[in-house]
């Protein structure tokens, strides 16, 4: 992990070596898959956005496939289908990124960047890549609201903004500041979420509404 004195970037490098497990889960994929991406998912948006996305890890079929957040596997759909219907987005989502999809004033992240094994990094790991989310935060230089995806991914911005993971309730629909940024925090988007309707379309759609309040108001 870099040293606190060391500049760290807001993305990891391609080949990222600092989490053995993901590495190992990474090298396998490619193995197995070497025409996916199989690496450190890059933040896609918008570089002068003011509302970050923040999930937790990208899929193994999803982004570490095609590379981009949330494209291919099954949270992408309402996600994107949310962005667009807000005015966070433009275009067309193909779950293969092969789309003229675009983020409007929205740029999404993910507080682990490497797909982990069973969809659940480890506390070390997030530990370990916290630093690249501290720099992707801080990159956005009129970043206003941040949406985060379930509360593994809450507790991970504020713990990248130097704040206690109690500093904000959880739960869906809480809202709180932290620090210069106001966090809204959703359920996440998964499958599981949606199927059994403990995240429904309107649900989610509300969480976006109230960021575009926020920054239009």
């Amino acid at each position: 992990m870099p040293r606190p004195e060391e500049a760290v970037a807001p993305e990891p490098p391609r080949d990222c070596p600092l989490c053995p497990r993901l590495v190992a889960y990474r090298a396998a994929n490619a193995t197995a898959n070497p025409n996916w991406f199989n690496g450190p998912a890059p933040s896609w948006g918008d570089p002068d956005a003011r509302l970050l996305v923040a999930g937790l890890a990208p899929g193994r079929t999803g982004a570490n496939r095609t590379g981009r957040p949330f494209t291919g596997d099954h949270a992408g759909w309402l996600l994107y289908a949310t962005l667009k219907k807000t005015g966070f987005a433009t275009g067309t989502y193909d779950p293969n990124g092969e789309d003229d999809l675009r983020l409007v004033d929205c740029l999404i992240t993910n507080a682990v960047r490497c797909a982990p094994p069973g969809n659940k990094p480890e506390t070390s790991e997030e530990n370990t890549c916290r630093p690249f989310l501290t720099a992707r935060i801080a990159a956005l230089p009129r970043l206003k609201v941040i949406v985060t995806l379930g509360d593994v991914s809450r507790r991970n911005v504020l713990k990248a903004l130097g704040l206690k993971a109690s500093a904000g309730l959880p739960g869906h629909g809480t809202e709180f500041a932290a620090g210069p940024y106001t966090v809204l925090n959703s359920y996440h988007c998964s499958r599981l979420n949606t199927n059994t309707g403990r995240l429904t379309p309107a649900m989610f759609e509300a969480v976006f509404e109230r960021a575009r309040a926020l920054l239009d108001g």
